[in-house]
């Protein structure tokens, strides 16, 4: 098939193993499943946190603990919860060691702000934002080994500054 013209079969082989190369790399994971910055060491924990926030009448959010656990483990995909930007009202969850410096953060979405789809009166689905003054927060995070602290703060304006709203110590 090849014969009658060689460079042509060149071509197609050095295109055909270029197809196979490129297909098996876009095959590959892109996504991190442990934040970079969290060594990983030979016996690595997992923590489940969970709160309650809410809302008051003035707008101030509140946060109570209810119950913390331990266990080995490793953190094996992203949730959806955590986001790489936040905005006005989203949430800052640090791991902080002793001294109180931050060792580890993510970013969580305002957990009392809910979208949900209705039916309009066009029969089509909208989404909607519905906006609770309570809502419960349960938290999956892979434990820095270093840290001594949980602090939940809320993000307050566009430059990412954060108001303290609860610390939580870890025994």
């Amino acid at each position: 098939m090849y014969y009658c013209c060689p460079k042509i079969g060149n071509y197609i082989k050095i295109q055909c193993l270029l197809i196979l190369v490129f297909s098996m790399l876009s095959c590959a994971s892109k996504k991190d499943a442990v934040p970079k910055d969290i060594v990983i060491n030979e016996n690595p924990k997992l923590l489940f946190l969970n709160y309650t926030i809410s809302k008051t009448a003035s707008g101030e959010k509140n946060i109570s603990f209810h119950s913390k656990m331990i266990a080995d483990g490793k953190l094996k995909n992203s949730n959806t919860k955590y986001i790489k930007t936040p905005s006005v009202g989203d949430l800052k969850c640090s791991q902080l060691s002793n001294s109180l410096s931050e060792l580890h953060f993510v970013y969580i979405k305002n957990p009392l702000n809910k979208f949900i789809e209705v039916l309009n009166d066009s029969l089509n689905f909208e989404k909607r934002r519905v906006v609770q003054n309570k809502a419960n927060l349960s938290l999956k995070l892979q434990l820095h080994p270093e840290a001594k602290f949980i602090e939940i703060s809320e993000i307050v304006d566009s430059l990412n500054t954060a108001k303290q709203l609860i610390k939580t110590k870890l025994d």
